[in-house]
């Protein structure tokens, strides 16, 4: 009997050694919360990662938050309300200059333009940017991403973003197309889907790309805490490799396979509209073909920055950005 025993017992222990090894290889999720500034067609590689179930295939269930702007995006992942940020890399910069010990790090980039459009009012406007003298623009929020990229154009135009046109800021980042066709302003900055939408109402016409006026820059990157990061290296790896298969997805297939592959995100977006959105961006290079967030374009995100007097310190970049799990990926 005693013999007996000791068997059944050293059963029990053999299962409660291995059984969590089971569960892992069975195939269990760890839940990653990411927070993205906003919900657009214009980040069409991360919902082709979801929707094509690379972050399940790398271990991972995501929790997908709407965050309407950087600012209620970096002040979900500063609380832990959400593990990963998608937002404008301005908004680490302006966490590290305020001497946060845990600052915020983006370990990896998606976008490598601006993804909204110069919306006028005037569906028979003949566009140059001389047009806006004199106009009400609605705009963005001060020291966010569009609105600087937006100032960066008008400098480059010859136009100074202070006097000679007005620029409404103080509109909630979700509610600028409602304002615009209520009659706010002569042009509007929208992303996708407003854009057409706008002009699918009748409201107004894209007049410019933003994305092509400004060239390329660091748009959009993905940010963790510092101690989130430390804590959780192989969960931001594993992250890493699924956002780059979204990028190898949308970089190797057509605007129409795309579109088709994203429509469960945007399902109040008819396909031929998504698709005519999806080759938009497509079409000026939207997208890069690598997560890795190069020291160049971070120097200019802060020459932005410092020209539109939001910083007057610029953050060092091997603080706050990391291209170690860009460069590991499988």
């Amino acid at each position: 009997m005693k013999r007996k025993g000791i068997a059944v017992l050293a059963v029990i222990l053999l299962v409660a050694v291995f059984l969590p090894g089971c569960s892992k290889s069975d195939g269990s999720l760890t839940k990653v919360q990411l927070n993205e500034v906003a919900h657009s067609i214009f980040y069409a590689p991360q919902y082709a990662a979801i929707e094509l179930g690379y972050f399940k295939d790398e271990g991972i269930d995501l929790a997908l938050v709407n965050g309407l702007g950087a600012d209620k995006t970096m002040t979900a992942v500063l609380s832990g309300d959400a593990d990963i940020g998608f937002m404008g890399p301005e908004a680490t910069v302006y966490v590290y200059n305020e001497g946060k010990e845990d600052y915020v790090v983006n370990f990896a980039q998606l976008t490598q333009r601006a993804g909204n459009f110069l919306v006028t009012k005037d569906k028979n406007e003949t566009f140059t940017w001389d047009n806006l003298r004199g106009k009400t623009v609605v705009g963005g929020r001060a020291g966010g991403m569009p609105e600087m990229v937006f100032e960066y154009i008008l400098k480059k135009n010859g136009l100074d973003p202070k006097s000679d046109l007005s620029i409404v800021q103080n509109i909630d980042f979700g509610l600028t197309a409602q304002a615009f066709a209520a009659g706010t302003g002569d042009y509007t900055i929208e992303f996708e889907p407003a854009a057409t939408a706008l002009e699918k109402e009748g409201t107004g016409k894209v007049a410019a790309s933003l994305g092509v006026e400004s060239g390329k820059v660091p748009y959009t990157a993905y940010s963790a805490k510092k101690s989130y990061i430390e804590k959780h290296p192989e969960v931001i790896q594993k992250f890493t490799n699924a956002v780059q298969k979204g990028l190898d997805y949308v970089n190797s297939h057509k605007p129409e396979e795309i579109a088709k592959t994203i429509q469960p995100q945007f399902k109040e977006t008819d396909l031929d509209t998504l698709t005519a959105i999806v080759k938009r961006y497509y079409d000026q290079q939207t997208w890069k073909e690598n997560t890795v967030f190069q020291e160049d374009s971070f120097n200019l995100l802060q020459d932005i920055l410092e020209d539109g007097g939001v910083i007057s310190t610029r953050a060092p970049y091997d603080k706050v950005v990391t291209t170690v799990y860009s460069e590991k990926v499988k």
